[in-house]
Protein backbone atom coordinates (compact mmCIF):
# COMPACT_ATOMS: atom_id res chain seq x y z
CA UNK A 1 0.00 0.00 0.00
CA UNK A 2 1.28 3.45 -0.92
CA UNK A 3 1.57 6.06 1.82
CA UNK A 4 0.84 9.58 0.60
CA UNK A 5 1.97 12.63 2.57
CA UNK A 6 -0.22 15.67 1.99
CA UNK A 7 -2.23 18.42 3.65
CA UNK A 8 -4.39 17.44 6.61
CA UNK A 9 -8.08 17.52 5.74
CA UNK A 10 -10.23 19.50 8.18
CA UNK A 11 -12.64 16.57 8.39
CA UNK A 12 -9.83 14.39 9.78
CA UNK A 13 -9.02 16.60 12.78
CA UNK A 14 -11.33 14.61 15.15
CA UNK A 15 -9.39 11.46 14.16
CA UNK A 16 -6.09 13.21 14.87
CA UNK A 17 -7.37 14.08 18.35
CA UNK A 18 -8.27 10.42 18.93
CA UNK A 19 -4.78 9.38 17.75
CA UNK A 20 -3.38 11.63 20.49
CA UNK A 21 -5.69 10.26 23.18
CA UNK A 22 -4.87 6.64 22.33
CA UNK A 23 -1.22 6.93 21.33
CA UNK A 24 -0.21 9.05 24.30
CA UNK A 25 -2.26 6.99 26.76
CA UNK A 26 -4.20 9.88 28.24
CA UNK A 27 -6.42 7.23 29.82
CA UNK A 28 -3.57 6.62 32.27
CA UNK A 29 -4.54 9.92 33.87
CA UNK A 30 -8.25 10.32 33.17
CA UNK A 31 -11.07 7.78 33.58
CA UNK A 32 -13.91 9.88 32.17
CA UNK A 33 -14.47 9.62 28.40
CA UNK A 34 -15.86 13.17 28.46
CA UNK A 35 -12.72 14.53 30.13
CA UNK A 36 -10.52 12.48 27.80
CA UNK A 37 -12.11 14.11 24.78
CA UNK A 38 -11.83 17.58 26.32
CA UNK A 39 -8.16 16.98 27.11
CA UNK A 40 -7.51 15.54 23.65
CA UNK A 41 -8.96 18.68 22.07
CA UNK A 42 -6.89 20.84 24.43
CA UNK A 43 -3.72 18.99 23.46
CA UNK A 44 -4.47 19.29 19.74
CA UNK A 45 -5.29 23.01 19.95
CA UNK A 46 -2.13 23.61 21.99
CA UNK A 47 0.09 22.00 19.35
CA UNK A 48 -1.69 22.95 16.11
CA UNK A 49 -1.73 26.68 16.94
CA UNK A 50 2.06 26.77 17.17
CA UNK A 51 2.85 24.37 14.34
CA UNK A 52 4.70 25.64 11.26
CA UNK A 53 4.71 22.22 9.60
CA UNK A 54 1.61 20.01 9.43
CA UNK A 55 2.02 16.73 7.53
CA UNK A 56 -0.70 14.11 7.16
CA UNK A 57 -0.35 10.52 5.95
CA UNK A 58 -3.03 8.83 3.84
CA UNK A 59 -3.37 5.26 2.58
CA UNK A 60 -6.08 4.70 -0.05
CA UNK A 61 -7.27 8.22 0.84
CA UNK A 62 -7.81 7.14 4.47
CA UNK A 63 -6.17 9.31 7.13
CA UNK A 64 -3.51 7.25 8.93
CA UNK A 65 -1.08 9.61 10.67
CA UNK A 66 0.00 13.17 11.39
CA UNK A 67 3.16 15.13 12.24
CA UNK A 68 3.31 18.64 13.72
CA UNK A 69 6.48 20.69 14.14
CA UNK A 70 7.40 24.23 15.13
CA UNK A 71 10.46 25.52 13.26
CA UNK A 72 12.23 28.82 13.83
CA UNK A 73 11.63 31.46 11.20
CA UNK A 74 8.62 29.70 9.68
CA UNK A 75 5.05 30.98 9.65
CA UNK A 76 2.45 29.25 11.81
CA UNK A 77 0.01 27.33 9.64
CA UNK A 78 -3.17 27.57 11.74
CA UNK A 79 -3.21 30.49 14.18
CA UNK A 80 -6.57 30.80 15.93
CA UNK A 81 -7.79 33.19 18.63
CA UNK A 82 -10.56 30.82 19.76
CA UNK A 83 -8.29 27.78 19.97
CA UNK A 84 -5.84 29.76 22.08
CA UNK A 85 -8.69 30.87 24.36
CA UNK A 86 -9.69 27.22 24.84
CA UNK A 87 -6.07 26.35 25.72
CA UNK A 88 -5.80 29.17 28.27
CA UNK A 89 -9.10 28.19 29.91
CA UNK A 90 -8.05 24.54 30.13
CA UNK A 91 -4.65 25.54 31.55
CA UNK A 92 -6.40 27.47 34.29
CA UNK A 93 -8.61 24.48 35.15
CA UNK A 94 -5.58 22.18 35.30
CA UNK A 95 -3.76 24.52 37.66
CA UNK A 96 -6.84 24.67 39.87
CA UNK A 97 -7.64 20.96 40.05
CA UNK A 98 -4.49 19.01 39.03
CA UNK A 99 -1.55 20.99 40.41
CA UNK A 100 0.39 17.80 41.04
CA UNK A 101 -0.17 16.57 37.49
CA UNK A 102 0.11 18.94 34.56
CA UNK A 103 2.07 21.48 36.59
CA UNK A 104 4.75 18.96 37.55
CA UNK A 105 4.97 17.66 33.98
CA UNK A 106 5.36 21.15 32.48
CA UNK A 107 7.88 22.23 35.11
CA UNK A 108 9.94 19.10 34.46
CA UNK A 109 9.96 19.66 30.70
CA UNK A 110 10.99 23.30 31.13
CA UNK A 111 13.87 22.27 33.40
CA UNK A 112 15.04 19.61 30.94
CA UNK A 113 14.80 22.07 28.04
CA UNK A 114 16.91 24.64 29.92
CA UNK A 115 19.55 21.95 30.49
CA UNK A 116 19.40 20.82 26.85
CA UNK A 117 19.78 24.37 25.52
CA UNK A 118 23.03 24.84 27.43
CA UNK A 119 24.78 22.65 24.85
CA UNK A 120 22.45 22.70 21.84
CA UNK A 121 21.02 25.29 19.45
CA UNK A 122 18.04 23.54 17.81
CA UNK A 123 16.20 24.89 14.80
CA UNK A 124 12.84 23.64 15.97
CA UNK A 125 10.71 21.16 17.87
CA UNK A 126 8.81 18.10 16.73
CA UNK A 127 5.66 18.66 18.77
CA UNK A 128 3.45 15.72 17.77
CA UNK A 129 3.71 12.51 15.76
CA UNK A 130 1.07 9.78 15.76
CA UNK A 131 -0.32 7.01 13.58
CA UNK A 132 -3.75 5.41 13.59
CA UNK A 133 -3.53 2.66 16.25
CA UNK A 134 -6.40 0.74 14.66
CA UNK A 135 -4.93 0.39 11.16
CA UNK A 136 -2.23 -2.25 10.74
CA UNK A 137 -0.20 -0.26 8.22
CA UNK A 138 3.55 -0.25 8.81
CA UNK A 139 5.80 2.69 8.09
CA UNK A 140 3.42 5.58 8.73
CA UNK A 141 5.61 7.32 11.30
CA UNK A 142 8.76 6.69 9.26
CA UNK A 143 7.13 8.12 6.11
CA UNK A 144 6.08 11.28 7.98
CA UNK A 145 9.55 11.71 9.47
CA UNK A 146 11.21 11.16 6.08
CA UNK A 147 9.13 13.88 4.44
CA UNK A 148 9.77 16.21 7.36
CA UNK A 149 13.53 15.53 7.11
CA UNK A 150 13.41 16.23 3.36
CA UNK A 151 11.80 19.61 4.00
CA UNK A 152 14.09 20.53 6.89
CA UNK A 153 17.33 18.82 5.82
CA UNK A 154 20.37 19.67 7.94
CA UNK A 155 18.34 21.24 10.75
CA UNK A 156 18.50 20.11 14.37
CA UNK A 157 15.24 19.31 16.13
CA UNK A 158 14.27 18.13 19.59
CA UNK A 159 11.15 16.59 21.08
CA UNK A 160 9.61 15.86 24.46
CA UNK A 161 8.28 12.39 25.17
CA UNK A 162 7.87 9.96 28.06
CA UNK A 163 7.52 6.26 28.73
CA UNK A 164 3.74 6.46 28.27
CA UNK A 165 4.58 6.79 24.57
CA UNK A 166 6.62 4.61 22.20
CA UNK A 167 9.83 6.58 22.72
CA UNK A 168 11.85 3.65 21.33
CA UNK A 169 10.53 4.62 17.89
CA UNK A 170 12.81 7.67 17.95
CA UNK A 171 15.84 5.74 19.18
CA UNK A 172 15.49 3.33 16.25
CA UNK A 173 15.55 6.30 13.86
CA UNK A 174 18.71 7.95 15.03
CA UNK A 175 17.44 10.30 17.73
CA UNK A 176 19.67 10.66 20.77
CA UNK A 177 18.37 10.89 24.31
CA UNK A 178 19.61 14.23 25.63
CA UNK A 179 17.80 14.47 28.99
CA UNK A 180 15.83 12.21 31.33
CA UNK A 181 13.90 12.91 34.55
CA UNK A 182 11.72 10.61 36.66
CA UNK A 183 8.54 12.10 38.12
CA UNK A 184 5.27 11.04 39.76
CA UNK A 185 2.07 12.75 38.68
CA UNK A 186 -0.52 13.26 41.40
CA UNK A 187 -3.89 13.00 39.65
CA UNK A 188 -6.02 12.86 42.79
CA UNK A 189 -7.03 9.20 43.00
CA UNK A 190 -4.13 8.17 40.75
CA UNK A 191 -0.38 8.35 41.23
CA UNK A 192 1.30 7.99 37.84
CA UNK A 193 5.08 7.43 37.69
CA UNK A 194 6.70 8.63 34.46
CA UNK A 195 10.10 8.87 32.86
CA UNK A 196 10.32 12.12 30.88
CA UNK A 197 12.78 12.53 28.00
CA UNK A 198 14.17 14.99 25.48
CA UNK A 199 15.41 13.47 22.21
CA UNK A 200 17.37 15.31 19.56
CA UNK A 201 18.57 14.77 15.98
CA UNK A 202 20.08 16.63 13.05
CA UNK A 203 17.95 15.77 10.04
Amino acid sequence: MKIEIKELKKSDVPKAIQFAITGMHFNWYLDSKFLLNLYGRYFWYLEITRATQVLAAYVDDQFTGVLLAEMKGEKKTQPSFWKLRYVKLFDALQRAFFKGGAGVYDKTNKAMLAEYLKNHSPDGELVFLAADPDRKVKGIGSALLSEFARREKGKTIYLFTDDACTYQFYEHRGFERSCQTDIVLDMGKKQVPLKCFIYSKTL
